[in-house]
């Protein structure tokens, strides 16, 4: 009777010993409990109502009042250039020249032209003056000395014709020497020597001395508020001199690729003071309209992010402490703050920090400055110097 126990013990170990074994490998394929998401420690605002803050501000530079493209008023071969890029020129003063040879020459023609005009109305003058002569005496009828008269006219205008020609063929020869209308700086060089012009071609750029301009864009939804007479105030930099002004020209029509519109300002200094071309300056119109401490609603620019098209913030949910994205509408920047046109009512408590590493849903915890521990920990720090000290002096007494 005990041998068949056993036996039968025997054969049901091996069994025993295996489903536990299967038990163990089961237990030990099966995947892990996922982890459970970390609870972020963010950085919250209450949204509330404030007034706006900036004032327009362009970044401009200073320009000429007048500034000449100067250009010969007849074609040619340039020769000769007289001056350079920055040189200081003054009224008359020649600043290239063309090769005038054809021109010499069509001038000599002119010149022989009237030479042989003066001859025929000499011709004709001593003609006339005989023929006067025998009318007086009655030898010729007096429609043959109106012949002769209507001749001594034809001459005389074919001289003045010679020498109107003469005239503008020597006005043609000294259009191919550049003067300077004014005093002035050279800004631009745009002919070479050696270059074929035309008549009118730009070929050297003159700055004229004189009152000088601060020179910005504006954009169209900012244009309404610069009016022409409005005051100005101009920075100079780097010096953040100070330079009054006063707006003396708007452009009636927006540039076909910025779409802005050109404003220039009068400075308002003696030329001595004036700053010099080209000089970078901010401009800062007294005309934008007043905020008339209209409330808006201010973010910084740390609390927006793009959902999408649209931008967005997170907003925390106080009872759950979990986050979920609301599109907001931007309207303009205030300094370093956004303007929020839509999206968000005071009194809404959104992430001001840390907001590309959230996910809707998620659970967060307001993050909690550590400057009372630390400061804590430092006046500690602090005793214990002292604390010794006084133990070393009652020693030593």
């Amino acid at each position: 009777m005990s041998t068949l126990p056993r036996a039968r013990a025997g054969r049901l170990l091996p069994l025993m010993v295996f489903a536990a074994a299967s038990s163990a490998l089961m237990v030990g394929c099966s995947r892990p409990a996922p982890p459970e998401e970390p609870v972020r420690a963010v950085k919250v605002l209450t949204v509330g109502a404030g007034t706006l803050q900036s004032a327009l501000e362009f970044s401009g530079e200073i320009r000429p009042r007048v500034e000449s493209r100067l250009g010969f008023r007849v074609g040619g071969k340039l020769i000769k250039r007289q001056v350079e890029l920055g040189q200081r020129v003054k009224a008359g003063q020649v600043l290239a020249q063309l090769d005038a040879q054809d021109y010499q020459l069509a001038a000599d023609a002119a010149q022989a032209q009237l030479g042989a005009a003066v001859t025929n109305r000499d011709l004709a003058a001593a003609d006339f003056k005989r023929f006067k002569e025998l009318r007086e005496q009655n030898f010729i009828s007096g429609a043959e000395l109106e012949r002769r008269e209507a001749t001594l006219k034809a001459a005389q205008a074919q001289v003045d014709q010679a020498q109107a020609q003469l005239k503008a063929q020597r006005n043609q020869g000294a259009y191919a020497t550049l003067v300077a209308d004014a005093p002035g700086i050279v800004t631009a060089i745009e002919a070479e020597v050696g270059q074929v012009v035309s008549a009118g071609l730009p070929v050297v750029r003159v700055a004229q001395d004189g009152p000088r301009d601060a020179v910005f864009s504006v954009p169209e939804d900012k244009v309404a508020s610069v009016r022409p007479g409005a005051p100005v105030e101009v920075r100079v930099w780097p010096g953040q001199s100070v330079l009054p002004g006063k707006v003396r020209e708007v452009s009636a029509s927006a540039d076909p690729v910025t779409r802005t519109y050109l404003v220039k300002v009068g400075l308002e200094v003696k030329a001595a003071d004036a700053p010099p071309l080209g000089a970078t300056v901010t401009a800062l119109p007294k005309t934008q309209p007043q905020a008339d401490n209209v409330p808006v609603l201010k973010l910084p620019t740390s609390a927006l992010r793009q959902d999408g098209q649209a931008t967005a913030v997170w907003v925390l949910d106080r009872a759950s402490m979990t986050v979920k994205s609301q599109p907001v509408q931007i309207a303009t920047a205030d300094v370093n703050e956004a303007v929020v046109a839509s999206g968000l009512q005071p009194g809404t408590v959104v992430v001001a920090a840390g907001v590309h590493v959230l996910s809707p849903g998620q659970k967060v915890s307001i993050y909690q400055e550590k400057t009372s521990a630390s400061l804590t920990s430092q006046a500690q720090t602090a005793i214990v110097p002292v604390a010794n000290a006084a133990a070393s002096a009652a020693q030593g007494k």
